[in-house]
């Protein structure tokens, strides 16, 4: 029997099983794509750190931007301002779709998330939320009570924020309203109008919320369509809509937002997780004139905009623009996602495969059609013997992320594919 990791043994002992990890191994360094134990054995990391390292692991542009920000100063608490926070703000809002211009900075995806519902309360003068079920948008309280892509994420932590309502995803592949492809009337568009006749009037609704790619909840792209008509709906009736970016955001997509493949626009964007490359920052992007209407302390933070991660945020952005990471995942992505549809064709395991850019689902089934989370973990644990690591998400964890950093080279992502193929050939 295999013997169990030392450092793996002692962090049992003093985290608790709160914190959950997805393998148990420990790594003593990394750099670019790859992973590396005490024992040398090298990984391919293409979870990229959860969608965070979309430039890899230790990126040169990175490390120098930190060092030298580190000799300069490390905190401001919210006492003074800094040329590198502000620099970083003018970076992200330089990206971000046209006339969300103004920001805060926070330190991870739920604080942002946090954030974005406060400004939207506060500035409509209303209360209710709608988000969508098996959407993932943070742990926090306020988080957790939009939170649907599991109920162990919300056990025991009622009661939840008040006057928070869901409404199906459009979940194509598994539609709540049983629409088969071609046969799609966006009923689920109609019933969100239908709900706010029946549940809540449109009215009260200060913001909807919405992962343009569920993340947590299945890898599963929301359609142009429906982003669009949402949008209108949301115009209609003065309501907010925020695009929980966080995940799908800094490039993942092959467009610097999963937004922009869709030309639409959101009130207020959540941005975290690849914003600056493994170091705590996230950010609410909104327009001046809301943001203007969210006076001075009606939010706060201590270490929020903290310089270092600004410095890592500015080095990131450049990185991805002058490197034309952008286009190479929009490119190599789209070369990935029909091959693995020309795969999956003759692998009935395989259920579906979408996706965009760097950010791919694969959608473990059964013999008719139900997940096969069992499957999709056998395939994921092959894997890691071979050398790459991937994660699962999803309701039932049948789905596989497909998340290598930016920065892959087509060899590299290449070799991860033959790997993922090669494990579902197992399950035959």
């Amino acid at each position: 029997m295999k013997k169990a990791d030392p450092i793996v043994r002692r962090a049992q002992k003093v985290f608790t099983p709160a914190l959950h990890m997805y393998y148990p191994m420990t790594i003593a360094h990394a750099k670019g794509i790859h992973v590396y134990t005490d024992a040398g054995r090298k990984y391919m990391d293409f979870s990229s750190g959860l969608a965070v390292l979309n430039i890899g692991h230790n990126h040169p542009r990175v490390l120098e931007a930190v060092r030298n920000q580190l000799l300069h100063c490390v905190h401001t608490g919210g006492i003074y301002y800094n040329e590198t926070s502000v620099a970083a703000a003018e970076h992200l809002v330089s990206i971000t779709p046209d006339g969300l211009d103004m920001l805060f900075f926070s330190n991870s995806g739920a604080e942002a998330v946090e954030g974005a519902l406060k400004l939207a309360r506060y500035v409509t003068g209303r209360q209710g939320i709608i988000s969508f079920t098996g959407a993932f948008h943070g742990r926090t309280l306020g988080a957790v009570s939009i939170t649907t892509s599991s109920s162990r994420y919300r056990n025991f932590y009622h009661p939840l924020l008040p006057s928070v309502y869901q409404v199906p995803y459009p979940y194509c592949y598994r539609c709540a309203f049983r629409c088969k492809r071609g046969t799609c009337n966006l009923h689920c568009l109609a019933f969100l109008r239908e709900f706010m006749e029946r549940v809540i009037s449109p009215r009260e609704v200060a913001a909807i919320i919405i992962e343009p790619v569920l993340g947590e909840g299945g890898y599963f792209p929301a359609p142009g369509n429906f982003l669009s008509g949402l949008r209108e709906l949301c115009t209609e009736h003065g309501i907010l809509m925020i695009a929980d970016e966080v995940q799908s955001g800094m490039g993942r997509t092959g467009q610097w937002f999963a937004v922009d493949c869709h030309g639409v626009v959101p009130d207020i964007l959540t941005s975290a997780k690849g914003i600056a490359s493994g170091f705590p920052l996230s950010a609410v992007v909104s327009t001046r004139e809301l943001m203007e209407k969210w006076p001075s302390g009606s939010h706060g933070t201590t270490f929020g905009g903290n310089p270092v991660s600004c410095a890592a945020s500015i080095a990131t952005i450049e990185v991805i623009r002058e490197d034309g990471l952008l286009e190479k995942a929009a490119t190599t992505g789209e070369a990935v996602l029909q091959g693995l549809r020309e795969f999956s064709g003759s692998h009935p395991f395989i259920g579906s495969v979408r996706g965009c850019g760097y950010m791919i689902g694969i959608e473990f089934v059964g013999e008719n059609g139900e997940p096969a989370g069992d499957a999709c973990q056998k395939v994921l644990d092959f894997c890691l013997k071979k050398g790459l690591i991937l994660i699962g998400c999803g309701m039932e964890r049948n789905v596989i992320r497909f998340i290598p950093p930016l920065i892959a080279t087509e060899q590299e992502i290449n070799e991860g594919v033959e790997i993922l193929e090669a494990g579902v050939k197992t399950l035959l």
